[in-house]
């Protein structure tokens, strides 16, 4: 009986090999037995929904060689957005879907997507990340010690606020809005005569809800998800004056231990969830009637949706901050992603 089922088996095996699947899904020794994936949003928000499609394909594909638990509200770095990236050159976080916003401090060439008023519809952000601008800046943070695989989206970056509807930069002025800890993002909100400040996600929503803040920007899939109208954020503005792609990564060490056939399947499965991710986050607000906004007025917020000469007004009232971050990204960047925009097929 032991050698019929030796051989049973042996057949068993002989037949997954021929048909080129492995026989058995035991990991190489050297593999973790968890990977820590870093994200800020948890899995309610596209941004996390994103980190999971990830997760899960990788599992599936591997046959849970490669086992990816999400660590949520960037909880690996103490909920501090910005070092997130320095944390994972370093190998306390071994994968992450991180924000082009978080990690410019780190990597100055991804301040190029909090310019304000560069991106003037979904078009514009795709001709730039899925062209030669994305392949120059994924080199820029292959070189700062992280490899990147892909692009997703957060969205572009709206304004709401407990105060009053906001038309024009005058609107704003003396205004207290919570910002991520980006000095471009103070240098913008400051040209426009508001308030910025400073604080982590975890903290805004309590801000919010006492008033120590008056406002907030993010994309309108954040506001909703977030339930932020129950914050006393009743007027949100579309003012679209930046888009935050996303960046799919590993730390460099985890993968130089993975074999080429798992790197290949981490690859195409974080080009998978981040296409996927993308369509998530611009549903409801790429459509042309934005189903999104009917549900923010179904709730009782008033929404202004600026007009291309409004928005004009306001980029105007920024470009003396265009102009200072230009050199610091890099002029030839912003010059390669300016051209990609206006060439753009619409």
């Amino acid at each position: 009986m032991q050698l019929r089922t030796f051989l049973t088996a042996s057949a068993a095996a002989a037949t997954l090999l021929a048909l080129g699947l492995p026989a058995h899904a035991q990991a190489p020794a050297n593999y973790k037995s968890e990977y820590r994936l870093s994200v800020v949003l948890g899995t309610a928000f596209p941004w996390g929904k994103g980190a999971e499609i990830w997760a899960d394909k990788v599992r599936e594909r591997t046959q849970g060689r490669i086992n990816i638990k999400l660590y949520p509200g960037t909880s690996l770095v103490q909920g501090d957005q910005t070092r997130e990236f320095s944390a994972i050159r370093q190998g306390v976080i071994d994968m992450a879907v991180g924000s082009t916003i978080n990690w410019s401090p780190q990597v100055k060439a991804l301040n190029l997507f909090s310019l304000p008023f560069l991106f003037p519809d979904y078009a514009a952000v795709d001709a730039v990340v899925q062209g030669q601008v994305g392949q120059e800046i994924f080199k820029t943070i292959d070189k700062a010690g992280v490899l990147p695989l892909a692009w997703g989206e957060n969205g572009y970056r709206e304004i709401s606020n407990s105060k009053k509807a906001i038309s024009k930069p005058e609107d704003l002025k003396g205004m207290k809005i919570r910002v991520v800890g980006s000095p471009l993002f103070l240098d913008t909100f400051t040209a426009l005569g508001a308030n910025p400040t400073q604080m982590s996600w975890a903290d805004a929503q309590p801000a919010m809800a006492s008033g120590a803040v008056d406002g907030q920007e993010n994309p309108v899939s954040v506001y909703m998800a977030a339930k932020l109208s129950t914050v006393g954020q009743k007027y949100m503005t579309l003012w679209g004056y930046m888009n935050d792609p996303l960046i799919y990564v590993v730390n460099k060490d985890v993968w130089a231990s993975w074999t080429p056939a798992d790197q290949a399947i981490v690859k195409q499965a974080a080009l998978d969830a981040a296409k996927e991710q993308i369509a998530i986050s611009r549903k409801g607000m790429s459509e042309a009637d934005k189903p999104l906004v009917k549900e923010l007025t179904a709730q009782g917020v008033t929404v202004t949706d600026l007009s291309p000469a409004q928005r004009k007004v306001f980029a105007d009232a920024t470009k003396s901050v265009y102009t200072k971050w230009k050199p610091q990204i890099g002029t030839n960047l912003v010059d390669m992603a300016e051209k990609a925009i206006a060439a753009r097929k619409q």
